[in-house]
């Protein structure tokens, strides 16, 4: 089915970005943004519990049709990484008690599906958000920037698994 709302996620236990991005007369509009900041003092648990509610907040208020998260990569620092997949982990629990479904998407197909390079940096993601894709007003706040672009490549991947369902049929 073709999305035409997204609750993007770039999930963390420090700092999680979410976005709302939605297909208005066949372009993309960002119609809400949002930070996640829990205290760095706090159980890890509650701080999992503030992202997850913040998610479950975000589905009641918008009602998106599909969530997309950012997948998290396991780099030099296997801590954090650990940290931010169970904070994706908690996002995803937000979504299955909402009943929405749930993609992935790596860093670098959120990058390609923005900007065209695999490689790019924040800003060059920013920037085509606001420039290429006419997003509208792009978050000051790096992770709900990302959360944005992440919804976007969902908005985009689905339009080209409808046109691939409709070819194959």
């Amino acid at each position: 089915m073709f999305d035409a709302c997204v609750l993007g996620v770039d999930p963390g236990i420090a700092t999680a970005g979410l976005a709302v991005v939605a297909r208005v007369e066949g372009r993309p509009h960002l119609l809400w943004s949002g930070t996640v900041r829990t205290p760095r003092d706090l159980a890890e648990e509650l701080r999992l519990r503030s992202v997850y509610e913040a998610v479950r907040e975000a589905i009641a208020e918008h009602e998106p049709g599909a969530l997309a998260v950012e997948r998290v990569m396991w780099g030099q620092n296997k801590t954090s990484a650990l940290r931010v997949a169970r904070a994706a982990g908690v996002v995803m629990l937000a979504a299955a008690h909402a009943r929405i479904p749930v993609q992935e998407y790596a860093p670098l197909e959120v990058k390609m599906a923005v900007t065209g390079v695999g490689n790019a940096d924040k800003q060059q993601v920013r920037s085509a958000l606001s420039r290429a894709h006419r997003l509208g007003a792009v978050p000051d706040q790096a992770d709900a920037a990302d959360a944005a672009a992440v919804a976007l490549c969902h908005l985009q991947q689905a339009g080209m698994r409808r046109a691939v369902r409709a070819t194959v049929t």
